[in-house]
């Protein structure tokens, strides 16, 4: 096969799905530390111990800071740190379903976001894909059940809304620049803890006092590989490729937390979750082909 190949997957694209496979980790452990003080002191823990691992990495690295990597990872913290509370909020009021489809939506709002401002649309059968992405998504996490539409799910829209610019922006901004991923994600993760601890420094402190050592394992996975090396990953692949691509490929996400979760929590799978895995994966490798023999003409 060419290596111009557009059904072929690039570095960019299994970089992806190695970010959507440990961000799909994420719930299990997140859920399982929640147990453990609040929501809020965990995810200020998340944030502070991957921007001590960044910065650990940096000062062995020695690589000088521009000043717009500094600008722009600021910025793009700040609204990081919204998106994620955010959702955080929104889980507590409305059900994982209704969550889960709803913030699935930046699989096709993304796309158009970004066409729109190329002025260059995608073709047609990729927003099939993106489409059928979504139904393979509700497939798979039906179970979970629906709840009355509430304050939760108007919080996750705006979230949803926020991570489309978000992403479609980043790109923009990166794409053919000589910003460093692993700076740009160093000034971001460190905005979105320092923000997070100052919000309720209290909760941190008390929820750190609460860990054990199995505890503070799982903090670390979370922090270095879900979290630093995700984000690096994931902002090193948009600047490689579009916001389109990079969208479609980490709508797999709830493949591997849905596994994950049968493998290692016990919980069990539906037949029209294994449909719904199926058509997720299908569409994703379809809108992949379109997306790249788009952008090779």
């Amino acid at each position: 096969m060419s290596s111009n190949s557009p059904a072929r997957f690039s570095a960019g694209d299994v970089m992806l799905l190695v970010v959507a496979a440990f961000w799909g980790a994420t719930y299990l452990v997140v859920k399982q530390l929640g147990q453990v003080g609040t929501i809020s002191g965990m995810m200020a823990l998340r944030f502070l111990v991957a921007a001590a691992a960044l910065w650990i990495y940096c000062l062995i690295k020695r690589d000088k800071f521009q000043k717009a990597e500094w600008i722009m990872g600021i910025a793009f913290g700040l609204s990081q740190t919204i998106v994620l509370n955010l959702e955080a909020w929104s889980v507590h009021l409305t059900s994982a379903t209704n969550g889960g489809l709803i913030i699935a939506l930046a699989i096709i709002t993304v796309p158009i976001l970004e066409s729109a401002w190329r002025k260059n649309w995608l073709p047609y059968r990729f927003f099939i894909a993106t489409s059928l992405a979504i139904i393979g998504l509700f497939l798979l996490i039906m179970g979970n059940g629906f709840v009355q539409p509430n304050l939760g799910d108007l919080l996750m829209f705006i979230a949803m809304v926020l991570r489309t610019f978000h992403f479609v922006i980043l790109g923009r901004l990166t794409q053919g620049k000589t910003f460093s991923p692993v700076n740009l994600t160093t000034v971001m993760v460190s905005t979105s803890g320092v923000v997070m601890l100052m919000v309720n420094p209290m909760a941190a402190f008390n929820t750190a006092s609460h860990y054990n050592a199995a505890n503070w394992g799982q903090m670390l996975f979370l922090s270095v590989l879900c979290t630093s090396f995700a984000f690096i990953g994931m902002n090193w692949a948009v600047k490689h490729t579009s916001a389109s691509r990079a969208s479609l490929l980490l709508g797999t996400e709830p493949i591997w937390s849905t596994v994950l979760a049968v493998l290692i929590g016990g919980e069990s799978i539906q037949f029209f979750g294994y449909i719904g895995a199926a058509l997720i994966i299908g569409s994703t490798y379809w809108g992949q082909s379109i997306e790249s023999k788009h952008r090779l003409q």
